[in-house]
């Protein structure tokens, strides 16, 4: 039957403290062996496996004596000792694949199966080293899974010792590291033990080379494993103490030749001071300059300063040494090889330690000299071009003032043409207005209103007059005025106008009494005259005078003189030309009396109105006697020679409102609004007695005698309408006629409807 056994708790838990321990120092010396180069690292390796194999190696063994059977066991040394060697060499695989600088994942998985095949092959050849009456069988599928438990806890060793190989102090995750890897180590030995059972036989056990372990034996391995192991450690930490110092001293060594190097190769002065401010190193820069002056204390130092320069520099040294603050300052050092005194740039920072507390003093001088001088040129020059900046802003200045000033005198001048351009628009306009209605204007009176209106808005503040020749041209005629117009007469020669003389603008100055126009004799302010002219024919002028105090003529004043003048000419010429045509049309071009057409528009217009108005209306129709005779013995001219000479007696004998018209041959008719039949009829009888007196000359000969027959008819007692009106007086001229010529008839057809609708007036 198997024998069954137990473990002793506290000998387990001590091989689980001997695993944390072996596993702390293998991941402490992982970063050991990495560090180390060449020799140290063989040296270090052969060490580190020896600790590493003596640590795995005791727990093992700590972990086989904690099993207890109810039998005496003993353990061959020898096979015990080659447990050893192959622990041994098991860590010496962890530790070199673990030492490499880089480390892919095949290396780690294939040094993972070495270590952990070293492992189970030192625990099994350490059960082999068992020397007991009793036959040990194994469990193949458990002793498979202790070597697979054993191959990826050093998987996971290796892993967790490359990233923690780097630390060099006991961090957190270098001791967590470590406990995980004591407490994963013993799985493997127990369950490699979980694997064997005792089965006894009763032979007797071979001896010879056996050795039983006691309780002091158990401690003498567990206390010299430790001492391997924690030696192990010590060992590491004090290396790396040593090369920590030994890189703190090269690289102080190396600070040192990198300072001296860069401060000769600096190319300027450089110095240190100690904290006291004493001067303690210089450059070679110093010595080439000084001439090889060693500067043993301060008063070498001072002694090269220009003699200027030394108390000021002293006391600015002193003063940034007493209170720690920076040092900076110009002076002149004496240059040795030419004995002349060179500008420096002296600067000095204080180098303080973690406390604050000043360690050393760095400065340099640097040579400003040419700076300096360069400086001093620039400064002249800024000066010299600060100056004639300064003269040129003066002429700036004055420029744009000036430009200023001319700037505000164009405004001026530009409000002042945009003012007389909008008063010469609105003279343009208001002359094209006056022009307009000109053109409609039906006689010379609108027409000279139409001027005489609008001349003080065109002109405003000067006065003038229109002045046109008469029908005979040989006087001029003041025919309007505005503005109080001072002139000697209403009417002159033309030959007393320089305008009309010279058919030309004649423009007279305030005080000018060389040639003046007679019309303007008592005038002592500046006038002008501009003859108005239509067609080429001159019909008068236009007279204009400007108040004293007033400024003289401009020339847009002078164009719009113009203008205006030309305007009233050709309306003036215009009206003339429709009266001529209109007075063409309706007078007759013989006797200068209306002609029938004129009758014919004109009756109805008097019927009517003597209608509105309940007056009556005298007509006469004329007829002279004999009139064949004149044409006959005398010709036709002498005949028309006495149609002019009655035409004009009638024209004479009839009041404003009476019309008189040739009706036709010699026959003509007188229209007399608000006239009765006997004041028709009496006015009739004195016609007929003027003609008779009348003597007309033709070539120097006496025509004769001339009469008139009349025939009167009267509205409304003869006729409602023109043409009973006419009938009536023509019957009647015939019956003056047919009773033998040179006398008065009156119509016989009365009718009575119109005098009573007339209201009884006869």
């Amino acid at each position: 039957m198997a024998m069954h056994g137990h473990h002793d708790l506290g000998m387990v838990a001590l091989s689980v403290l001997i695993a944390m321990v072996s596993a702390y120092a293998t991941l402490d010396l992982a970063g050991r062996i990495t560090a180390a180069r060449s020799r140290v690292r063989v040296y270090w390796l052969v060490g580190g496996a020896t600790s590493m194999g003596t640590g795995i190696w005791s727990m093992h063994y700590i972990g086989m004596l904690a099993f207890s059977l109810p039998m005496k066991v003993y353990y061959d040394l020898p096979i015990v000792l080659a447990s050893l060697l192959v622990a041994m060499l098991a860590s010496l695989i962890a530790l070199y694949t673990i030492s490499r600088k880089s480390l892919r994942r095949w290396q780690t998985v294939t040094a993972s199966f070495f270590t952990g095949c070293g492992i189970s092959v030192m625990h099994y050849i350490g059960m082999a080293a068992m020397r007991l009456p009793a036959r040990a069988q194994y469990d193949p599928t458990i002793v498979a899974a202790s070597v697979v438990i054993a191959v990826v806890i050093s998987y996971v060793a290796l892993i967790l010792s490359v990233r923690v190989r780097e630390e060099t102090e006991a961090s957190q995750r270098k001791v967590l590291s470590a406990l995980l890897m004591g407490s994963a180590i013993p799985i493997m030995h127990y369950t490699g033990m979980w694997a064997v059972t005792f089965v006894p036989t009763g032979e007797t056990v071979d001896l010879s080379y056996a050795v039983s372990i006691s309780s002091l034996g158990v401690a003498a391995i567990s206390t010299i494993s430790v001492l391997v192991l924690l030696v192990a450690i010590g060992t590491s930490f004090l290396d790396r103490l040593v090369a920590a110092q030994r890189a703190v001293v090269e690289i102080a060594r190396q600070q040192e030749v990198h300072f001296r190097t860069l401060a000769e190769a600096i190319p300027q002065i450089v110095w240190t001071a100690r904290p006291d401010g004493r001067p303690d190193f210089f450059n070679k820069r110093w010595y080439d300059y000084t001439g090889g002056i060693e500067p043993t204390d301060e008063s070498v130092w001072w002694s090269v300063l220009h003699p200027d320069d030394v108390a000021f520099t002293k006391a600015t040294w002193e003063l940034a040494a007493q209170q720690g603050t920076p040092y900076e300052v110009q002076h002149r050092f004496l240059r040795a090889s030419d004995q002349t005194y060179r500008w420096h740039l002296g600067r000095a920072q204080a180098v303080r330690d973690a406390q604050g507390t000043i360690v050393k003093w760095f400065g340099t001088c640097t040579d400003i000299d040419d700076q300096k001088r360069n400086q001093e040129s620039l400064e002249e020059q800024v000066r010299q071009r600060t100056a004639a900046l300064v003269e040129a802003n003066v002429h700036l200045t004055n420029e744009m003032r000036d430009r200023a000033s001319a700037q505000r005198e164009m405004n001026l001048q530009t409000e002042g043409l945009v003012k007389e351009l909008t008063e010469r628009s609105r003279k343009a306009e208001l002359l094209a207005r006056m022009g307009e209605l000109l053109q409609s204007g039906t006689n010379q009176t609108e027409a000279f209103g139409i001027v005489t209106g609008y001349a003080p808005r065109i002109f405003p503040g000067w006065r003038g007059a229109v002045i046109l020749l008469d029908a005979s041209k040989n006087l001029l005629e003041l025919t309007g005025s505005w503005g109080d117009c001072n002139l000697v007469s209403k009417t002159f020669e033309p030959n007393g106008c320089w305008a009309l003389r010279t058919g030309h603008r004649y423009m007279v100055e305030a005080g000018d009494r060389s040639a003046p126009c007679a019309h303007a004799g008592s005038v002592s302010d500046s006038y002008v005259c501009v003859p108005v002219l239509a067609h080429g024919e001159a019909l008068g002028i236009i007279h204009f005078q400007i108040p004293a105090g007033q400024r003289g003529f401009s020339e847009s004043e002078i164009s719009l003189i113009g203008a205006f003048s030309e305007q009233i000419g050709l309306s003036i010429a215009n009206i003339r030309l429709r009266e001529a045509l209109r007075s063409q049309s309706i007078r007759d071009s013989l006797t200068g009396l209306f002609n029938r057409r004129y009758l014919e528009e004109t009756f109805d217009r008097e019927i009517h109105r003597v209608l509105r108005s309940k007056q009556p209306l005298g007509l006469m129709m004329l007829d002279l006697d004999h009139f064949k005779k004149f044409n006959d013995t005398f010709g036709h001219d002498a005949g028309d020679a006495v149609l002019q000479e009655t035409g004009a007696l009638f024209a004479s004998k009839i009041r404003g409102e009476d019309i008189a018209c040739r009706y036709g041959g010699e026959e003509f008719v007188l229209i007399l609004p608000n006239a009765d039949l006997a004041n028709t009829c009496k006015r009739a009888e004195e016609l007929r007695a003027d003609a008779k007196n009348l003597h007309v000359m033709y070539n120097g000969q006496a025509l004769g005698e001339i009469t008139i027959s009349i025939g009167v008819a009267c509205y409304p007692i003869h006729g409602a309408t023109a043409q009973e009106l006419f009938a009536s007086a023509d019957a009647a001229l015939y019956q003056a006629k047919r009773a033998g010529r040179d006398r008065v008839a009156i119509g016989k057809n009365i009718n009575e409807e119109a005098i009573s609708a007339a209201g009884g007036v006869i």
